[in-house]
């Protein structure tokens, strides 16, 4: 399964894992215990852009792991009194985005993709020689022509992607576990990008991570978001629930047929185990309709995905993003459609399911 080497004249373990015939090589924490990361660091600052979903948890888990950080943020703004809450300190740890950027050695900007377009030529001028840029999404690079973003050739560029939300990288650090990873290097100018890019990796929070490219990443992480992840699901869920509701099943029944069950049961299953665990573990009349049905449901999704992947490669989701996002009026147009999102039946139905489980009795 596995396979561990060192390069000639390097002591760096590198350990090759194969994915179903397919050999890649895979970093993990253990290769960099503590000592060792606050030791590469040591003269290092690291200034995060950005306190939303990603900067929070990175800047959080990378400060508890010994290392020299500071954010920035805008004065005065929604993330600056977030930061402030969590003990960053004005003008120590805590400064506007144009004075940390030109603070740090590291600058991960992790700012929305739609601001990162805005606040670069801030920024820009103070990404000088040796210095390091890390991104967490390599959208800004990939598409230069709608975001207007060209690193300076004296900086490294790397990335490090987290596989969840913010909350997530947060919450699995903190339970000692480790969120996974795809890390990339898009500009080399130091020799030492690779090295930086896997010990920052480690630094906020990733317990594995494993080789992309900027591209790559930016491709499968829209279809994944837009697909089987979230955008994918949630029209799913939506069709099932609405049907069984059509057909006269009650509110309760078509939700915990759609989404409780699924949620509760059956995804953490697939999680822990594998999907052939859990239609192993299933009833026979549960397995069969599964193996029958599950090709019907491909065949007829495939023309979609190959759609939203079209879409994603030619940049008109891209420019959509940086469209809505942009806008002046962005959080109030969010919050009308998640507010809208939160009126559907099937999401009030689970309202109260949720509260009915046994651990929110208590």
């Amino acid at each position: 399964m596995s396979t561990l080497y060192a390069p000639k004249g390097s002591d760096k373990r590198i350990k090759t894992v194969n994915f179903a015939g397919t050999q890649e090589t895979v970093y993990e924490r253990s290769d960099w215990p503590i000592p060792k990361l606050q030791s590469y660091f040591h003269d290092k600052i690291i200034a995060v852009i950005g306190y939303g979903s990603q900067g929070y948890a990175q800047s959080l888990n990378a400060r508890d792991n010994g290392l020299n950080i500071i954010v920035g943020v805008r004065e005065d703004g929604y993330s600056w009194d977030r930061a402030l809450s969590d003990g960053w300190i004005p003008g120590e740890s805590l400064f506007n985005i144009e004075s940390a950027t030109e603070r740090g050695n590291i600058v991960m900007n992790l700012l929305s993709d739609a601001a990162q377009s805005q606040v670069w030529p801030v920024m820009k001028p103070a990404l000088t020689a040796g210095k390091t840029l890390y991104f967490s999404h390599g959208l800004s690079l990939v598409f230069p022509e709608d975001t207007h973003i060209v690193p300076p050739d004296d900086v490294d560029v790397v990335l490090v992607a987290p596989k969840g939300s913010g909350m997530t990288v947060r919450s699995l650090f903190k339970e000692g576990r480790g969120i996974n990873s795809s890390i990339a290097v898009w500009q080399d100018s130091t020799g030492f990008a690779h090295d930086t890019a896997v010990a920052l990796g480690i630094a906020i929070g990733s317990g594995y991570m494993y080789e992309t490219t900027f591209q790559n990443e930016v491709f499968s992480d829209l279809v994944g978001e837009r697909g089987a992840l979230m955008g994918a699901m949630m029209g799913i869920f939506s069709a099932q629930y609405e049907l069984l509701r059509s057909r006269g099943h009650s509110p309760s029944e078509a939700f915990n047929e759609t989404v409780e069950e699924a949620t509760q049961s059956l995804f953490p299953l697939i999680g822990k185990h594998g999907m052939e665990h859990l239609a192993n573990a299933c009833s026979t009349t549960a397995r069969r309709g599964a193996l029958d049905w599950a090709p019907i449901f491909k065949d007829a999704t495939m023309p979609v995905f190959e759609k939203l992947y079209e879409k994603v490669r030619d940049g008109s989701e891209i420019r959509n993003v940086l469209q809505s996002n942009g806008k002046a009026t962005y959080r109030q147009d969010l919050k009308r459609e998640l507010e809208a999102l939160g009126r559907e039946e099937i999401w009030r139905v689970g309202q109260v399911v949720r509260s009915l489980r046994p651990e929110n009795q208590r």
